[in-house]
């Protein structure tokens, strides 16, 4: 059976959305991307307001939001607030469109992250953990969650949300990887710190893939943990790419680097990590292309 409807992707053009968007045309699916450029199968955030949801809108993904690790940026607080506003202010409008529309779209999905999660080596996070806002990021999950809901009676009969609190997102087009991928391959790679904090990660086609899941399983609601099956450390990690690419990685990058190249409160994100478990993602029966970080890293690098 074929899919109906078209699928509205707010954060399209950005490094998830383009291979989301890819892979939902190869099944079948309509994309309309909310773009601040015009084009074909593309809207703005300001004909959406004037004009409501597309028609036969099938569901509403929003993938918006300012790079965090942009290192050209300063971590200014005026930076912080583009942070929050590209996150937090596009949900809640897509919530607000939702509420208005008259024909609702069957599911909401959001694209959070596991800064939700305080960073703590000895612990492990599900879906069933309790959250309290700690520092930045942590408040701005909250809120950027906290945005994702209706007020409109019918809408939440209706509508599913679903948020995804994602880790990194590996793959070879963006993110993390095509940042690291030099420095790797000329043998300057190394851990940050002694390695061995925790870092959440995922391979881009099961991010994608999870967020397909949700779309077409009535069952999938509230959150999940878009993590990979099995967690590993940063040294974990840092192994297993510099094995793929048949390089070393001798060479530790002290946290101090990180702290006066980003901001020690952005800089966290890198010296520091969780152990997040996708228990209810698991449950649910969704099933992991790249379950671990050695098959994650060989993909990546012989692409």
């Amino acid at each position: 059976m074929s899919p109906t409807g078209s699928i509205l992707v707010g954060g399209g053009t950005g490094f998830i959305g383009k291979s989301l968007c890819n892979l939902l045309k190869q099944k079948g699916y309509g994309t309309t991307v909310i773009s601040r450029m015009p084009g074909v199968q593309r809207v703005s955030w300001n004909e959406l307001q004037q004009l409501g949801l597309p028609k036969n809108t099938r569901a509403v993904v929003n993938l918006a939001g300012q790079n965090v690790m942009d290192v050209t940026r300063r971590w200014t607080a005026g930076f912080k607030q583009n942070i929050i506003h590209s996150r937090v202010n596009t949900t809640k409008t897509l919530a607000a469109l939702i509420d208005k529309s008259e024909e609702k779209p069957p599911v909401f999905i959001v694209i959070s992250g596991v800064g939700a999660y305080k960073p703590d080596n000895s612990y492990e996070y599900t879906e069933d953990s309790c959250v309290k806002p700690y520092d930045f990021f942590s408040e701005l999950c909250k809120d950027w969650e906290e945005a994702a809901q209706f007020q409109d009676t019918e809408t939440k009969r209706k509508c599913r949300i679903v948020k995804i609190r994602s880790g990194v997102v590996l793959g070879r087009d963006g993110g993390m990887i095509k940042q690291l991928y030099l420095p790797f391959f000329l043998g300057l790679g190394g851990p940050v710190g002694d390695g061995s904090q925790f870092l959440p990660w995922i391979h881009i086609d099961d991010l994608i893939n999870l967020i397909i899941f949700a779309i077409e399983n009535p069952l999938v609601e509230g959150v999940l943990n878009g993590v990979a099956e099995k967690p590993c450390t940063n040294m974990q990690f840092t192994k297993a790419f510099a094995k793929a690419l048949r390089r070393p990685a001798l060479i530790p990058i002290p946290s101090f680097v990180f702290n006066a190249l980003l901001d020690k409160e952005r800089a966290v994100m890198l010296t520091e990590g969780q152990k997040v478990i996708p228990k209810k993602t698991l449950s649910l029966g969704f099933r992991y292309k790249y379950p671990d970080i050695e098959t994650a890293c060989n993909e990546i690098v012989n692409k």
